[in-house]
């Protein structure tokens, strides 16, 4: 029975072992992908998007903007 569990042990590696390339190409990846800056998205648009047109005059598109923005 132990040389059973010791065989199962030596063909499942650990799951902190990685490989070396492994670990560069994640870090060339995240250097080039990782430090993305997230924008923040225009107002109008995030609600000309959500809302029916016709649904808001411009008046309340213009205060539930400035809502937003604060």
């Amino acid at each position: 029975m132990n040389a059973d569990i010791n065989m199962i042990y030596k063909r499942t590696p650990h799951p902190v072992m990685v490989n070396g390339d492994a670990i560069h190409a994640l870090a060339l990846w995240l250097k080039s992908n990782g430090s993305r800056q997230i924008r923040t998205p225009d107002p109008r648009q995030v609600m000309s998007e959500r809302y029916p047109a016709g649904l808001l005059s411009e008046d309340e598109l213009q205060v539930l903007c400035e809502l937003i923005q604060r």
